[in-house]
């Protein structure tokens, strides 16, 4: 009879190893085993995005976009002003006044004060960019509508490539682009109101508790904790400008009373909760 007992130990064997170099006290981070998760979606639920074109003066939180091309020719490039003011060279094709609630958007506030994009490097980019020009150039019904939607796709694309970029220092940005600890930004994002604690946190993100909680510090420059609190009151500031009350917001973004949500919300805002603070 066949001794079998060499072949099972040797399974034994490598199924322990695997599971060491996956379990979630390793510092090994192996991201391909992790399902993929949408790093922007719950900035676009949670902020209103809306266009104009041809502003004469952007109003204070309002990003500018400029889609620069050669004079009669295609669109080349397309610069996300957020911050300041500036004037491309050529001379942009079409400018437009974006509005993003850049003053209470973290993702926004985390950007360079301008993102420069090559259009034909992104071809999805290039064929919306091109709609975008065709309704900017021509009165037509749904003119507005349209715009809002394609400059909404303009900007998400142009987020898309801002965080594949990286950042060079601490902070929001850097977390969305790290390949691990993003997935725990997001399970944040996408679920504010559960009870989260570190070792859920590092699980999403792969690692052991001590490492994630020294990288998510070292990354994002502060502790998942407080960003935890921070999201969550700038979801609830947003409900309150929407009507919402104090008490079912409270609820809503996981605070276990009002008073607690009040107190924190005056020591992030300086204001006490109200509705449309």
């Amino acid at each position: 009879m066949c001794d079998t007992s060499a072949p099972k130990l040797t399974l034994v064997l490598q199924h322990s190893i695997v599971r060491a170099i996956n379990g979630p006290e390793s510092m090994i981070e192996n991201p391909k085993i992790l399902p993929k998760v949408d790093r922007l979606s719950a900035f676009f639920d949670t902020f209103e995005l809306e266009a104009s074109l041809e502003p004469t003066r952007a109003s204070d939180g309002q990003a500018r976009l400029f889609v620069v091309g050669a004079p009669g020719g295609r669109a080349e490039r397309i610069i996300l002003c957020l911050r300041g003011d500036t004037t491309p060279e050529p001379p942009a094709l079409v400018t437009a006044a974006v509005d993003f609630e850049g003053a209470h958007n973290p993702l926004l506030n985390a950007l360079p004060d301008q993102v420069l994009v090559e259009i034909n490097d992104i071809p999805t980019l290039r064929d919306t960019t091109a709609a975008f020009l065709a309704e900017a150039l021509e009165s037509r019904c749904g003119r507005s509508a349209a715009l809002n939607r394609l400059c909404e796709v303009m900007v998400l694309l142009i987020l898309r490539t801002a965080i594949d970029r990286g950042a060079t220092g601490p902070g929001l940005l850097a977390g969305l682009s790290h390949p691990s600890l993003h997935r725990a930004l997001v399970a944040m994002h996408d679920a504010p109101t559960r009870a989260w604690n570190i070792e859920d946190l590092a699980a999403m993100a792969g690692m052991s508790r001590s490492h994630f909680m020294a990288l998510f510090r070292e990354v994002v420059g502060t502790t998942p904790q407080a960003y935890l609190t921070g999201w969550r009151l700038t979801v609830a500031r947003r409900k309150l400008t929407k009507g919402a009350k104090v008490k079912a917001v409270a609820r809503q973004v996981g605070f276990g009373s009002a008073a607690a949500f009040s107190r924190a919300y005056f020591r992030k805002f300086g204001v006490w909760p109200s509705v449309r603070s």
